[in-house]
């Protein structure tokens, strides 16, 4: 028996998020699908968080057990060829056998995306929000920084999430455009249920000045969520890293 790490990239449009969900396609569900064809036998899958619906990501980490003897470098192809066009394998390694990709984690890194021009793109609209009122980054910024961090973000946190302490160190939030297109780059030791996507909608109104980055900063305090900026949608947002 080996462990078995995959650093897996999906386009999130078409699922009902990562984790699996009795009745709903799930990247989850056809990453379990692939495996058990392509190893002929039913492995369990692990990830390193769940991602919601619409979400996407370049970088989720994904464990699973296997007696079968197929060699590492082999096996991404196999499934790659095996997956739908929307689910790829990056890498496959073998991991010690007491890795798991969710609690050896040490943090992840996320991007959010926002396509800031008056009339929507066809080409990008599955990745980023269109927001077409003009958004002011510098300000966006210092409000980022009123939130770079050890912080109580549950201001930040939708109801539905389960968690003990909403406590968590946001390591960096930059926010740069190019062109176009504003990027958002939170990094944190965790993330709370909804957390990047509200982090995200509460940085469009300081771009939209509606709110100024000193309100941000007491939003924190007042750990309340309906003091926070509204939730981003899901298609904007990716999930680049798992660091570990």
């Amino acid at each position: 028996m080996r462990r078995v790490l995959l650093v897996v990239q999906y386009d999130g449009t078409d699922y009902h998020g990562f984790q699996q969900q009795p009745g709903l396609r799930t990247v989850q569900q056809e990453l379990a699908l692939v495996l058990n064809r392509v190893l002929g036998e039913e492995v369990t899958v692990t990830g390193a968080g769940r991602t919601d619906a619409g979400v996407h990501a370049l970088g989720q980490a994904v464990a699973f057990d296997t007696n079968n003897p197929i060699p590492i470098e082999n096996l991404a192809r196999a499934l790659n060829d095996a997956l739908p066009e929307d689910i790829g394998i990056v890498s496959a390694e073998n991991a010690d056998a007491e890795f798991h990709p969710c609690y050896d984690a040490k943090g992840k890194l996320y991007s959010y995306r926002i396509l800031n021009r008056e009339l929507p793109s066809p080409f990008i609209n599955r990745y980023a929000w269109h927001v077409p009122e003009p958004l002011d980054v510098p300000m966006m910024s210092a409000a980022a920084e009123k939130l770079v961090g050890e912080h109580d973000f549950a201001s930040f946190c939708a109801s539905g999430g389960s968690t003990e302490s909403t406590v968590r160190t946001l390591r960096r939030l930059d926010v740069q455009r190019e062109g176009e297109l504003v990027e958002m780059r939170p990094e944190a030791d965790g993330f709370l249920y909804m957390m990047a996507r509200i982090i995200a909608g509460t940085l469009v109104a300081v771009g939209r000045g509606e709110l100024s980055p000193e309100e941000v900063g007491r939003i924190v305090d007042a750990r309340d969520r309906r003091r926070a900026g509204p939730t981003a949608p899901p298609q904007g947002l990716s999930l680049v890293r798992v660091i570990y």
